[in-house]
């Protein structure tokens, strides 16, 4: 335990006078306290969509004039040809194509050539009540003017029948259209309330596993090329080497972003009113959501530092680190991203069985807990099947860092390091 603890603090110190590191995190922490707190000093009106309080009647007005001219300025252009005559008076096209400027073609060639020429961003030739054309150069992802149209066209038929059947068209809108009072009662969580900051959490741990498992596999490569290591591994136990390793790593690595967070959340806490509740979707995270992180976060850390830190020994080079912690990589590519596309699932068998499972439930149950229902029980049986999974792949780290620091040359297969293992066992 004694030599546990001196590798432990050796190595802490070894972090905490990196000025990069340092300088880094005090930046950020400054960076991102001072970001919360700049609703009390500046008018951010602008970015949070709130009104100035202290802007006088006159300059408000002032204010609308330059607006309401800007957006003049900023209406697009589109034409439409109709066969029909129905939308020749425009006022049902203004109403539902508010930042819309039309133009009146005579004939359908005009409406190709305006787009085509890049006079109008789209165009329409209505055949029939029933039939029109859309003209567009090039259509974008979000382009919704086909659906807006559709609309307009309905409601034309509509207007229509309800003439040609004596019947008056508002009475029957408000009949088919009643106003509709309801009282949402969420009894569980608000998956689209909690979708994003789960989002960003799951980003956060799988880039802190990622950064700083390498940092870990390069310090014990580092130490394995100048020879450092033969001395190490001769005068004290490999165990309270690796542990050492991966603990001081997951002190300097998730106090890091841990401070970070905290200084986040609980700032944006305190200016939560100054910030109009803008950022809730993001920093208004629940307290049990934020133990879970922190359980579920630090305990997959320590899992996956582990196994890069025995990657780290069956290297004797910094740039074959990464051919020996591919595969580890790999997987935790696939975690991310299954986790990831199940928040839209979060019920779902598969992030069940990878919230169970030691090398996916570091972010899949945090992410059931977070979006979800999950029964204590499940959360108790998850964590204690890391905390084991953590000891046992922090014991078998412990072997092949052992065998893999003496012996250089080319890099050794974890295949061949774990037949070694049981040849010697």
């Amino acid at each position: 335990m004694k030599k546990f603890l001196v590798v432990l603090q050796y190595e802490l110190k070894n972090y905490f006078k990196n000025k990069s590191y340092m300088i880094s995190t005090i930046f950020l922490i400054a960076l991102v306290g001072i970001g919360m707190f700049l609703p009390r000093f500046f008018d951010m009106s602008g970015i949070l969509g709130t009104p100035q309080k202290t802007e006088s009647a006159q300059n408000v007005n002032e204010s609308d004039k330059s607006k309401s001219a800007q957006d003049a300025k900023e209406l697009k252009n589109m034409i439409i040809y109709d066969k029909t005559g129905s939308l020749n008076d425009l006022t049902l096209l203004n109403s539902v194509f508010s930042d819309v400027k039309w133009q009146i073609a005579t004939n359908e060639n005009d409406v190709k050539n305006s787009v085509k020429e890049d006079k109008s961003e789209a165009g329409f030739v209505v055949n029939s009540l029933t039939s029109y054309d859309y003209y567009i150069y090039d259509k974008s992802m979000s382009d919704s003017n086909t659906y807006s149209f559709n609309g307009i066209m309905t409601t034309i038929n509509q207007i229509n029948y309800c003439a040609a059947n004596g019947l008056d068209y508002s009475t029957v809108v408000t009949a088919f259209n009643p106003t509709i009072s309801s009282n949402e009662q969420i009894l569980g969580k608000d998956m689209t309330q909690n979708f994003w900051y789960c989002y960003i959490l799951v980003i956060v741990i799988f880039m802190a596993i990622i950064i700083y498992g390498i940092m870990i596999a390069t310090s014990v490569t580092q130490e394995k090329s100048n020879r450092t290591i033969e001395l190490l591994i001769t005068s004290t136990n490999p165990n309270s080497l690796l542990f050492g390793k991966v603990i001081a790593g997951a002190i300097a690595s998730l106090g890091q972003v841990g401070l970070i967070l905290c200084v986040a959340v609980f700032s944006y806490r305190f200016n939560q009113a100054a910030w109009g509740n803008k950022l809730d979707m993001i920093l208004a995270i629940p307290n049990s959501v934020l133990i879970t992180f922190g359980m579920f976060g630090i305990g997959g850390f320590l899992f996956y530092a582990f196994i890069y830190g025995a990657m780290g020994a069956l290297v004797s080079k910094t740039e074959d680190i990464n051919k020996s912690a591919g595969s580890v990589q790999m997987i935790i590519m696939i975690v991310y991203f299954v986790v990831l596309v199940q928040l839209s699932n979060i019920n779902g068998i598969v992030i069940k069985i990878a919230s169970f499972l030691p090398f996916s439930s570091y972010s899949a149950m945090f992410a059931r807990v977070a979006m979800g229902t999950v029964a204590p029980w499940e959360i108790a049986v998850s964590f204690l099947i890391l905390v084991v999974s953590i000891v046992l792949v922090g014991m078998f780290g412990a072997k092949i860092y052992r065998m893999g620091t003496l012996r250089y040359g080319n890099p050794i297969k974890l295949s061949n390091a774990i037949k070694y293992l049981k040849h010697n066992k």
